[in-house]
């Protein structure tokens, strides 16, 4: 077990649980650790892009595509979402208290060398191509995972 490597299982597309896995990942990436995080089902959404190409999907697949989140942008809150008025409250007091955004956490990672990965067997269940998800990501299935996560000390899932 390396001390130094944590993993993050992001189940969640809500927004205040993203800001909680790029916060603990960032700040465990200015500590000098190795950070992996692994996007599964629903926190696939906070990955997607806001425009993405079009692909021909089933019709299941194409609902859920349909009723989806396409970014983080477009997240609701875990409570308190309130038609969507949640979500923009949440931004503006972040604001406020001078928080970076959760775009900003997520550049923040990245140039911090936080590894994002998307399961594979996710995005084909629901109907994701990987031109449909931001760039620089690996896909993976959960094996890949595992492995990085047999050498973590710290295994978290939001």
């Amino acid at each position: 077990m390396d001390t130094s490597k944590k993993t993050l299982i992001v189940f969640s597309g809500d927004l205040d649980r993203a800001i909680a896995a790029f916060i603990i990942a960032t700040g465990a990436a200015a500590m000098g650790d190795e950070v992996t995080m692994f996007f599964t089902f629903w926190g696939l959404n906070i990955l997607r892009k806001p425009h993405a190409p079009r692909h021909h999907k089933d019709l299941l697949q194409g609902l859920f595509g349909a009723m989806m989140p396409r970014g983080s942008l477009h997240l609701g809150l875990s409570r308190m979402n309130f038609w969507g008025l949640g979500p923009r409250m949440m931004r503006s007091v972040m604001r406020q208290h001078n928080v970076m955004s959760l775009e900003e956490l997520m550049a923040s990672a990245r140039e911090q060398g936080v590894k994002l990965i998307a399961c594979k067997m996710s995005m084909d269940l629901l109907g994701f191509s990987e031109d449909e998800l931001i760039d620089g990501l690996d896909y993976v299935g959960v094996a890949t995972y595992l492995g990085e996560a047999d050498q973590a000390s710290v295994n978290l899932f939001v």
